[in-house]
């Protein structure tokens, strides 16, 4: 029964389909209060609010935005400006032994940035938050995503869990069916050992299918972060609504994000090229002369000599960089269209194959067993008739779940793809 293992997992519950909307944690709103709760049954809806809630990868990511929009505010800062006294002509030789030659400079510089460079490296510092966020965003959807697909999984391994156990007592039942006929002389002794071990071996396989279980609730907690899963049994609900078609204009995340690398560029270019534009020193002060009791104003102006650095080739390569960004954007935008035509053929093709396995192979196998069984019992089939019967009915109830969630899964991708829901923040 190894088939349990592949993950052919059903019956996708996108549960509680209207109870409001999520907050995300990308603006700085780091949460809520936890959704998980033991003893209630697990929803889709508490598993996407609690991965908004305390996803380790997007606290984090929400978190170093934050930490830029500080910088951001560092950028928009002035200067400081610079306090210095000067004394000259004090404690020398012969007459300026002592203090009575001193000249004291007291005075107060500040430096100018010209070209606006102040306003030009806020604006980048400001860009570079905006795409902290949208890649925290990225971080949000994947992660949903993942949760929504590991759910899946969990919701039809419980399904696989109970088809195994389903199928072991109906091979008891065909056990106690050979042993009344051994006992009646209409059957050979080994055809009951053999009944009995493809039983053993099917209620073995319940085992194997709770490993399947366990395994996937210790995936589905820590992606928020958690080593022990508290809550109990998922509940599934249908996903009754399809993605008929798939918009011309793509919106994602990632496009986003690129879309906001393209203005960190820009403003990165904005700012380097303000560096060809030198800044100035100004300076003012009261210097003071020991000898005489005098004092006089003083000032400044200092300016450096764009000689041998103009800082053409930092806005060189910022340009360079920009034109990157730009070229990154349109294969974005060209990479998540193809993965959502790519997804919506996926689902017409899982909704195409689910549909023949639950109208015709799964009605057919289902018969073919039941009359197997019956003709068995009047001695009409052979075991080994009734055994391939009873497989290839349970090889048809794996597909049609292995069917079921390749449905789901591709319109998951599909709507994580296009932001529809659950993914677009809000269960409706």
């Amino acid at each position: 029964m190894s088939f349990f293992l592949k993950g052919a997992t059903a019956a996708l519950a996108l549960a509680a389909l209207t109870e409001g909307a999520l907050a995300s944690p990308c603006d700085g709103r780091i949460g809520g209060s936890p959704q998980i709760s033991p003893g209630r049954p697990l929803t889709l809806f508490t598993v996407l609010s609690e991965v908004r809630h305390a996803s380790p990868a997007v606290r984090a990511a929400g978190l170093e935005a934050r930490a830029l929009g500080a910088e951001a505010d560092q950028a928009g800062r002035r200067l400081n400006p610079t306090l210095s006294l000067e004394l000259e002509n004090f404690a020398g030789s012969n007459a300026l032994s002592g203090f009575d030659q001193t000249e004291s400079t007291f005075a107060l510089e500040q430096t100018l940035r010209l070209g606006g460079k102040r306003a030009l490296e806020e604006r980048a510092a400001r860009a570079r938050q905006a795409l902290a966020s949208a890649e925290c965003a990225v971080i949000l959807r994947e992660t949903e995503l993942e949760a929504a697909i590991v759910f899946a999984e969990l919701v039809a391994a419980v399904q696989l869990r109970n088809l195994a156990e389903e199928s072991a007592d109906l091979a008891d039942e065909l056990v106690s069916i050979v042993a009344r006929r051994v006992d009646a002389g209409a059957a050979a002794p080994p055809e009951l050992s053999r009944a009995r071990a493809d039983a053993t071996a099917l209620r073995a396989s319940v085992e194997t299918a709770q490993a399947g279980i366990d395994r996937r609730r210790y995936a589905l907690a820590l992606l928020w972060g958690s080593a022990e899963p508290t809550f109990s049994a998922p509940m599934g609900v249908s996903f009754n609504s399809t993605i008929a078609e798939v918009e011309a204009d793509v919106t994602h995340p990632a496009l986003n994000a690129a879309d906001a690398a393209v203005r960190v560029r820009q403003a990165e270019t904005s700012f380097a090229r303000s560096a060809i534009i030198p800044d100035i020193s100004v300076s003012a002060g009261i210097r003071r002369f020991e000898e005489t009791g005098d004092e006089a104003f003083v000032a400044g102006v200092s300016l450096p000599l764009p000689i041998f650095d103009r800082g053409r080739d930092a806005a060189r390569a910022s340009a360079i960089r920009s034109d990157a960004a730009t070229l990154n954007r349109a294969v974005t935008e060209q990479r998540l269209l193809a993965q959502q035509r790519a997804a919506a053929a996926a689902q017409r093709t899982a909704q195409s194959r689910l549909q023949i396995l639950k109208h015709d192979t799964l009605p057919a196998a289902t018969e073919a067993y039941e009359a197997a069984s019956r003709g068995y019992q009047i001695g009409r089939f052979d075991l080994t008739a009734t055994l391939n019967a009873r497989a290839a009915l349970l090889s048809a109830q794996l597909a049609v779940i292995d069917a079921e969630f390749a449905l789901q899964s591709a319109e998951l991708r599909l709507r994580a793809l296009i932001g529809a829901a659950p993914f677009d923040g809000d269960i409706r």
